[in-house]
């Protein structure tokens, strides 16, 4: 099916977005989100799979019309993500302060001069 996205054509098929996304480990979802398989993907990532461009030159709304029209289930920022398994559930309910983010990327204290 042919979709405009960020003012390009695009020939998607859903079989070729099944393709695209397998083995792409879903980020966290912040917004709307389209399901996948069975994996949830906020529409900016598969967007960004799916055209290889950047995520700042489309909207989400171009990327949820078009995985809607190949038969997508697409869901908006406001609609919760349904947990599927009970070890996913503390991931889920878990978001870390930016202090918690700066403290994992930064790693633990190493030992000065010694």
């Amino acid at each position: 099916m042919r979709c405009i996205i960020a003012r390009f054509p695009f020939d998607l098929t859903k079989s070729g977005v099944l393709t695209s996304m397998k083995g792409v480990k879903p980020e966290p979802i912040t917004g709307e989100s389209v399901l996948i398989g069975r994996r949830h993907y906020p529409v900016k990532q598969v967007g960004e799979v799916i055209t290889r461009q950047d995520r700042r030159d489309f909207t989400g709304g171009e990327v949820s019309r078009a995985m809607a029209r190949l038969g997508f289930t697409c869901r908006s920022g406001d609609e919760a993500v349904p947990v599927a398994h009970a070890s996913h559930a503390s991931y889920a309910s878990h978001v870390p302060t930016p202090l918690e983010t700066a403290s994992a990327l930064l790693g633990s204290p190493s030992a000065l001069g010694r």
